[in-house]
């Protein structure tokens, strides 16, 4: 489409990503999931009820559908478990508590900035353009009654826009002919990150082996798993068609509008990387420290 501006839906990916991620590793986040009585000794058993919430009580095939990069044995030990802790109603309730409490630690009084609610109106704005066809876990969340507030509205319109661009993603792992374990060891072996932070999405060694092989088998990496020039193409052909098919919102508000959306997140960017809560790696496309704001 003539006047597409083709980095424009990756640098606002970049921009936003944190502002919903950070949730995944917030401590008053995690202290709201124990006290609805899940295990908080690791991440895992909150992350798959507060992401699959929207779904309703999904079972385990329909939450690793979704959930593309997880070994199925993995989501198997915590879906459905997850509802028998707390019902999907009564997860989502809290999920806006925590929301609410994480940003006042992280941000306090900028959350009184008035250009926040300007912010929260253009988010909001793109992922109603989000178009959420065969996009099932951006299309739960679009489900969803907006909040009140301008921080938790700019957190949900953030979580529409960044599931419908993995809904995407996988659209486009599966056109490439990869199946999870080798969407992992294909991204692996172009350095996006060492092996063995892909170890937290539970494949055992031999299923990473097996992927690997069947990789090797078809050009995509060499003995050492490190991509070859077939396998950096397929990958960067992966993340071009991403890019194309997280383009609507963006297109729909305009490259200013974004601009401007880009410019108002800064400051709560900053805060979410400045406050160390991240992993030193990630698969998130997440940078360590908060980049400029993207210029159209």
């Amino acid at each position: 489409m003539t006047g597409i501006d083709n980095g424009l839906a990756r640098r606002m990916w970049h921009q936003l990503e944190p502002l919903h991620a950070v949730f995944y590793y917030a401590p008053d986040v995690f202290a709201e999931a124990a006290a609805l009585g899940y295990a908080v000794d690791t991440r895992w058993p909150s992350y798959f009820a507060w992401r699959a919430a929207p779904l309703g009580p999904a079972g385990p095939r329909q939450v690793t559908a979704v959930c593309y990069s997880f070994s199925p044995r993995m989501v198997a030990g915590h879906v459905p478990a997850a509802w028998a802790v707390a019902g999907p109603e009564k997860l989502l309730a809290a999920r806006m508590r925590a929301v609410d409490r994480m940003w006042r630690t992280l941000a306090g009084d900028r959350l009184g900035d008035p250009g926040l609610a300007e912010a929260a109106r253009l988010a909001r704005e793109a992922a109603l353009a989000a178009n959420t066809a065969g996009r099932p876990l951006a299309a739960a969340n679009a489900d969803l009654p907006w909040p009140d507030e301008p921080h938790l509205v700019l957190w949900q319109a953030a979580t529409v826009l960044r599931e419908h661009r993995g809904d995407g993603h996988v659209a486009a792992l599966l056109t490439a002919g990869l199946d999870p374990c080798e969407a992992l060891v294909s991204f692996a072996g172009i350095g996006a990150a060492p092996a063995e932070t892909f170890a937290s999405r539970g494949w055992t060694d031999a299923e990473w082996t097996a992927a690997r092989d069947r990789l090797a088998s078809r050009g995509w990496i060499d003995a050492d798993g490190n991509a070859t020039d077939r396998g950096r193409d397929g990958r960067d052909e992966i993340e071009w068609r991403t890019d194309r098919l997280a383009d609507e919102p963006w297109q729909a508000l305009g490259a200013d509008r974004a601009q401007r959306l880009a410019e108002l997140t800064l400051p709560l960017l900053s805060a979410a990387l400045s406050a160390g809560l991240f992993p030193e790696q990630t698969t998130l496309g997440i940078r360590n420290v908060a980049p400029p704001a993207p210029r159209p």
